[in-house]
């Protein structure tokens, strides 16, 4: 993303290397620390996609979950902000 703040408020999902999928509002991205923060985040688990370490989806709603980099798979847009 070049310039991340117009999607900050968005409403995206990312899958993880580990292949699990979490939507959640972008709250910020750190390109020092090359991190991406979630907010109001929820797990969908792997949805079957191909892993050695299936795991379900997850009743909770994480606060925040902060991404490194380097552990995000695919990232995309679901919803423009709502402002």
């Amino acid at each position: 993303m070049a310039s991340a703040k117009p999607y900050i408020g968005c409403k995206i999902w990312l899958i993880s290397k580990a292949q699990n999928r979490y939507e959640g509002i972008l709250y910020t991205i750190d390109k020092i620390d090359s991190t991406v923060v979630l907010a109001k985040v929820r797990c969908f688990g792997t949805e079957g996609r191909p892993t050695d370490r299936p795991s379900p989806p997850k009743s909770e709603l994480y606060e925040y979950i902060t991404f490194r980099g380097s552990d995000i798979k695919d990232i995309a847009l679901c919803e423009p902000a709502v402002r």
